[in-house]
C-alpha cells in the first residue's frame, strides 16, 4: 500500500514541469525566429537580383554605340557596354550577403526596336545603337540555412530592358 500511495504522490507532483514547458516552447520560438531570419534573407537576395538587373540594363543603355569616353582598358566601366563590360559592373554590385561569384549575367542585345521592328538594330555591328533593346537578365542561387528546408536552394531571376540613349 505503501508503494502505490508514493506512485500517486509523484503522478500528481508537478515539479519539473515548468523546465518541459518552456523546453517546448522556446524549441518553437527559436524555429519561428530563425525562420523569420532566413526568410528575410531570402527577401534581401531576390531585392539584390532585381535592383541589378535594373542596374545592369541602365549601365548598358547609357554607352551604348555612341558612348564619347575612349577604353583606357579592354573590360573599363568607361568603354562602350560589352557583355564583359556587363558582367563585371553588376557582380561588382553585390552586397555583404549575396556572393558575387553566384551572380550570374547574361547581357543580350534583341536586335530590335522598343515597338518591335528591326530597322537599324538587325546586325552585330548596329545592335547597340541608339534607339536599340538592351536586356540584362541576373540570376542567383539562394540556399536556406535552416536544416529542414531544402539544401538545393532554388535560382532567383529578374530581366531587365531598356532602350539604348547614348
Amino acid at each position: 500500500m505503501r508503494m502505490g500511495s508514493a506512485w500517486r504522490r509523484l503522478g500528481r507532483s508537478e515539479s519539473g514541469s515548468e523546465l518541459v514547458e518552456f523546453a517546448l516552447s522556446a524549441c518553437v520560438f527559436m524555429t519561428l525566429l530563425f525562420g523569420i531570419m532566413d526568410f528575410s534573407r531570402a527577401l534581401y537576395a531576390y531585392h539584390f537580383v532585381s535592383y541589378a538587373a535594373q542596374e545592369g540594363s541602365r549601365y548598358a543603355m547609357v554607352r551604348g554605340s555612341d558612348w564619347p569616353n575612349t577604353c583606357a582598358a579592354a573590360n573599363s566601366y568607361s568603354c562602350e557596354a560589352s557583355s564583359a563590360n556587363i558582367t563585371s559592373y553588376v557582380q561588382g554590385l553585390a552586397q555583404p550577403g549575396i556572393s558575387s561569384s553566384g551572380v550570374e549575367v547574361t547581357p543580350s542585345w534583341p536586335q530590335q526596336t522598343v515597338n518591335g521592328s528591326s530597322a537599324g538594330c538587325n546586325s552585330a555591328a548596329t545592335q547597340n545603337s541608339k534607339g536599340c533593346l538592351v536586356k540584362v537578365q541576373v540570376s542567383y542561387d539562394f540556399h536556406f540555412s535552416m536544416p529542414f528546408l531544402p539544401k538545393s536552394g532554388f535560382t532567383m531571376t529578374a530581366t531587365s530592358e531598356k532602350v539604348i540613349v547614348n
